[in-house]
């Protein structure tokens, strides 16, 4: 057999599957599997940032913690996620019964991207505090200001860029790893695609996953937008840079005696 006659057939099979209407309509349709992947994946990273970001943030606004930050980074990369969904769906709790819009394992799905998306968050947000520029902190201290507002105030503001790129490394994982949960018949895109290449249907399971690459394209985009909105301030290891930096400290510092 022609490998690359082969191959022009997957491909205009693939075509054939996304222009297709009836394939896009329809509770297992592309529409449908589409949003069941949106809602799961929007609303772990929602709880990722929810659980992970004030500890973090508030561990180095302390300074402390760097450890336990970085180590939860670590553990969390090292630990497989379908591994993780496996055991989750297999326990007694949450086990994989149906759990409201998320449908089939929905709930054991959940908590396995929330525990994938916490170490990027973590870490950034960490590291984004310390990284604030000590003349900056000085300069807020001799301002008067209290152990909270210069947080608010200073480390918060600066530390935003770094932060914001923790959760779009996030998003982005989380919006293509969420299609594991097709491997215990839970929701999302992976359906079309597991369900294609049971069915030697390799059109469709291309077609699948080609839809799950171009809004992982269309996440990264909007995620890189919002990311350059949350930067007022630009980083940058150059004398010229720190002098900005140093500048907008001190604008910031003398919020709190206005008014």
């Amino acid at each position: 057999m022609d490998p690359g006659g082969a191959l022009v057939n997957v491909f205009s099979e693939t075509w054939s599957y996304l222009t297709d209407g009836a394939n896009w309509s329809g509770s297992g349709g592309i529409v449908a599997r589409l949003l069941e992947q949106l809602l799961i994946t929007g609303t772990a990273l929602a709880l990722a940032v929810l659980i992970g970001l004030p500890l973090a943030l508030w561990l180095g606004h302390l300074g402390r913690g760097g450890f336990l930050a970085i180590n939860i980074s670590n553990i969390g990369r090292a630990v497989p996620t379908f591994a993780l969904l496996a055991l989750l769906v297999a326990a007694d709790w949450p086990g994989s019964a149906d759990f409201g819009p998320y449908g089939r394992a929905g709930l054991a799905t959940l908590i396995a991207l929330v525990l994938f998306a916490l170490p990027p968050l973590i870490t950034n947000a960490y590291v984004g505090v310390r990284e604030v520029p000590a003349e900056i902190l000085e300069a807020a201290d001799g301002m008067g200001m209290s152990s909270w507002q210069r947080f608010r105030r200073v480390e918060l503001p600066l530390a935003l860029p770094v932060v914001a790129s923790g959760v779009r490394l996030a998003l982005v994982q989380l919006w293509a790893t969420a299609t594991i949960a097709a491997l215990v018949a839970g929701p999302g895109l992976g359906r079309i695609i597991t369900e294609g290449f049971a069915r030697n249907d390799y059109g469709q399971g291309l077609a699948g996953a080609v839809v799950v690459a171009v809004v992982a394209l269309f996440l990264e985009l909007f995620a890189a937008l919002l990311q350059r909105v949350a930067e007022p301030v630009r980083r940058a290891p150059s004398p010229e840079r720190g002098a900005q930096l140093s500048a907008s400290g001190s604008t910031v510092a003398e919020a709190p005696t206005r008014g």
